[in-house]
């Protein structure tokens, strides 16, 4: 994969978005998530699936960095999880914009990407990895920590394409940028 300056400038200006969003994920998941599954699905509007994928794996790690979990420290692999559920939206969003006519590709891609990631966290994370290796200090977190990686995961997610669909909206109308999908 051959990436050209423009799809490098762009993927590490959505990067640098995504860590300045994770500074506020304390304060709030849906201040953070939305921006970041946004800044997922721009990436591969804009810069194709392989950024994508990039951002899909990089961000876990600095929002693990930058927040230090004290649920991810105990059991680190949550992160690959995590990367994974990424990976799915991005894969999603990608294909469904090939395989479905325009205009309906992109939206259908993040809908069924939205819904595929909340499904592969809830079942992995939130029902085999949690119950299964949570300290016993933190079992009372167990059912929070149950949504926030699945319905939250959804919601999320959901919140974030549609960020990206009025995002790509208007980038469109105001200045004729068309990603490497049409939307």
């Amino acid at each position: 994969m051959k990436l050209t300056t423009k799809q490098i400038a762009t993927t590490a200006l959505l990067l640098a978005i995504c860590i300045m969003s994770q500074f506020f994920k304390n304060l709030n998941v849906y201040i953070t998530g939305p921006v970041i599954n946004a800044a997922l699905i721009l990436a591969v509007l804009y810069c194709g699936l392989g950024c994508g994928i990039i951002l899909a794996v990089i961000t876990p790690v600095t929002a693990f960095l930058i927040t230090g979990s004290p649920v991810m420290s105990a059991i680190p692999a949550i992160i690959p999880c995590i990367i994974a559920g990424n990976i799915i939206l991005v894969l999603a969003v990608s294909r469904f914009q090939k395989l479905v006519k325009k205009p309906y590709g992109f939206p259908i891609g993040i809908i069924v990407g939205a819904v595929l990631k909340a499904a592969f966290m809830g079942a992995v994370i939130s029902y085999w990895i949690l119950p299964a290796y949570l300290p016993d200090k933190m079992q009372k977190m167990l059912p929070a920590l149950q949504t926030q990686f699945s319905v939250t995961q959804l919601l999320t997610a959901l919140i974030g394409g549609a960020y990206a669909f009025i995002i790509a909206i208007a980038l469109k109308s105001a200045f004729g940028v068309n990603g490497t999908q049409e939307v």
